[in-house]
């Protein structure tokens, strides 16, 4: 759990210290939730066999850590195993029986054996012995076998009176009694770990009898109520001082619990490579229960040498860790620890590894590419400030100048022929509300404030009612004017003025009311839209009603059907009178603009959508503009000689001649 292992195997000796040991493991790590990815038996019987089995397992296994619960005889074939097939790269993580053993810490072992951590038993300081120690010496010695074997052993070297046992080697060092054990490092000697468990044994025992001796009053009875005879007590008289005793005046709690057990205390070892290869033990840490909570276990993870000589903490996982903005998710029929990584869904975040669960972000933030982090989300809508925006609004405003120059033009040449014949008011009218019209496009672009939204729909239907409603009385005027001019014509009452104003007027009255009910009933406002992008705030005019809002567009396109049938049965009038024929363009022109805007319109969303009914607002609007006036600027400014009033009405009765005839 310290170093992030959650997905190891266990390899455990077939006898009571392997088994239960690999059986209390196997307990605690289901609590923690690492998984067990195999456990095997190291078997006493048919060791090689055995041995070819584990190494398969561990090779085809993506588990990394193993623990090992045996005795180190029993593991002198599996690693010959394992450096026979050469597998490298695990985490041998080893139990206290092995941890600290000099034959697998030999070169023939160190590739696959470094990086080894593991439990050992605490060492510590026995005052004096070290003196004692190297103060032995085999000539004040002569009754003690160990010694001449412990002498062997520490200078690698043979006793002459047992060289007979041995067969002869001319490189066999002979011990001559008069080396010095001073001269050797007492950690390189032997390991001093269990001879330090028997020292504090030892003088537990022996703080006890003292104790004993002395009648030290605890707080506890006897059951005589009174000191034991130091020499002559009873077992349980030494056992009542032993489970009370401290080894240092520094200890507040007994070295014993109540169960009678010491207190749990390991160091932990790390098997170090050095440069000639050997592998040396190196205390990293320690594992103490009796000290306070946060400082049980305690790793110093920079002094960690891993396998290879790294100093990074190697993984063993079943699969590699879901990044920040995948979450994790269990794989079916497999353990918990073997999962699989999916990304965060729409509108989540995880900003941990291994996340079990993704985050949703607020409702104006939303995720980065990556998923770790939530920003503030895009504001969209069609500003000026964009090359998109003001593009159209330049194209707005240069538009409407366009109408205002013509009226100038008509203004100045106001009393020629074919601004006359033009119907001079009607086309004043009708080049001030195409100004307006294209104008009318800027209330699209900018922030849509409540008030815009209130108005700019509005304002768009009513401007073009009024230009459409003046082309439809042009139209009709058109017809009359033609019409009057046969004998005891009926039309002629008609052909004054007030007919066109009232055309005019009905047109855009009944646009004015509808807008007005629209505002009152079902007032447009602005909204925020976060569904269309959901990484974006699209900040847009609802409408209110969609249904009003396609019968306002219908009835203007009811007004210009209107004009152009009228414009298209009447388009054989004679030339002077060919407003028919332009008007006839015009409104073609103009309902293709807006048949067209309506499939473009629904099929876009956001500011894309506003643009669409702007470039539909210009198109059409330049359309009439073109169709209906750039013809009669032609012929004032480039063709004047046709400016005159006898061309028109000599053109206009050749014109009347040949309608006769046919």
């Amino acid at each position: 759990m310290h170093f992030g292992w959650i997905w190891v195997g266990i390899l455990a000796a077939d006898d009571d210290y392997g088994q239960l040991g690999s059986q209390l493991l196997k307990q605690e790590l289901i609590k923690t939730g690492v998984c067990v990815a195999f456990s095997e038996n190291i078997h006493l019987t048919k060791a090689e066999d055995n041995a070819f089995h584990i190494t398969q397992v561990m090779k085809t296994s993506e588990a990394m850590a193993i623990v090992i619960f045996s005795s180190d005889v029993y593991l002198v074939r599996l690693f010959d195993e394992v450096v026979r097939q050469n597998v490298t790269g695990n985490i041998w993580i080893a139990s206290e029986a092995w941890s600290t053993n000099s034959l697998l810490s030999s070169k023939k072992y160190s590739e696959i054996l470094s990086g080894t951590i593991g439990f050992a038993i605490h060492s510590g300081e026995m005052i004096g012995f070290e003196g004692y120690f190297t103060s032995i010496n085999p000539a004040t010695s002569q009754g003690d076998i160990f010694v001449k074997r412990f002498w062997e052993e520490a200078f690698s070297c043979q006793w002459l009176d047992q060289i007979h046992f041995l067969l002869w080697d001319n490189k066999t060092k002979i011990c001559t009694g008069t080396e010095k054990l001073v001269n050797l490092p007492m950690n390189t000697i032997m390991d001093f770990r269990i001879t330090y468990n028997i020292y504090k044994a030892v003088h537990a025992t022996a703080l006890a009898l003292d104790n004993l001796r002395i009648c030290i009053q605890d707080g506890e009875h006897f059951i005589k109520k009174t000191c034991a005879n130091i020499s002559d007590f009873h077992p349980w008289e030494l056992l009542h001082y032993i489970k009370n005793v401290r080894l240092s005046k520094e200890d507040t709690e007994g070295f014993f619990d109540r169960y009678g057990n010491p207190s749990a205390q390991y160091d932990i070892v790390n098997w170090q490579q050095d440069s000639e290869g050997t592998i040396r033990h190196v205390k990293v840490g320690s594992y103490d229960l009796s000290a306070p909570p946060g400082k049980v276990l305690m790793i110093n993870v920079s002094d960690v040498q891993w396998v290879g000589g790294i100093k990074q903490v190697p993984l063993s996982l079943c699969n590699p860790s879901c990044p920040p903005g995948f979450r994790k998710v269990t794989i079916p029929g497999k353990p918990i620890c073997c999962f699989q990584c999916v990304p965060c869904a729409l509108g989540e975040i995880s900003i941990l590894t291994d996340s079990i669960e993704c985050f949703k972000c607020p409702w104006n933030q939303w995720p980065n590419e990556k998923q770790v982090q939530c920003i503030p989300k895009i504001i969209e809508f069609l500003s000026y400030m964009e090359t998109f925006g003001a593009i159209l609004a330049a194209a707005s405003i240069s538009l409407s100048v366009i109408p205002a120059i013509i009226l100038g033009l008509f203004l100045y040449y106001k009393n020629t022929p074919v601004v006359k014949a033009s119907n001079s008011k009607l086309s004043y009218f009708l080049l001030i509300s195409l100004s307006l019209c294209f104008l009318s496009s800027l209330s699209f672009i900018g922030y849509p404030t409540t008030e815009k939204c209130l108005l700019r729909q509005a304002a768009f239907g009513v401007t073009f009612a009024f230009s459409v409603s003046c082309i439809l009385a042009r139209t009709i005027m058109v017809v009359i004017a033609f019409k009057a001019t046969k004998p005891n014509s009926r039309l002629q009452r008609y052909a004054g003025p007030m007919l066109s104003y009232a055309v005019i007027g009905v047109g855009t009255l009944i646009q004015v009311l509808l807008c007005v009910c629209w505002l009152i009933l079902y007032p447009p406002f602005s909204e925020n839209n976060m569904q269309t992008h959901p990484g974006k705030i699209i900040i847009e005019c609802n409408e209110g009603s969609p249904t009003v809002f396609w019968c306002m567009l219908g009835y203007l396109g009811f007004l210009a059907t209107i004009s152009f049938i009228i414009a298209f049965l009447a388009r054989k009038l004679p030339n002077s009178f060919n407003e028919a024929t332009f008007i006839t363009f015009s409104m073609l022109a103009f309902l293709s603009v807006w048949l067209s805007f309506i499939p473009a319109y629904l099929s876009t969303k956001g500011k894309y959508m506003v643009a669409m009914e702007i470039f539909a607002i210009l198109s059409s609007s330049s359309s009439l503009v073109f169709c209906i006036f750039l013809p009669k600027c032609y012929i004032i400014v480039f063709r004047s000689e046709k400016n005159t009033k006898e061309y028109i009405m000599g053109s206009g009765v050749a014109k009347r001649k040949k309608v006769k005839r046919m």
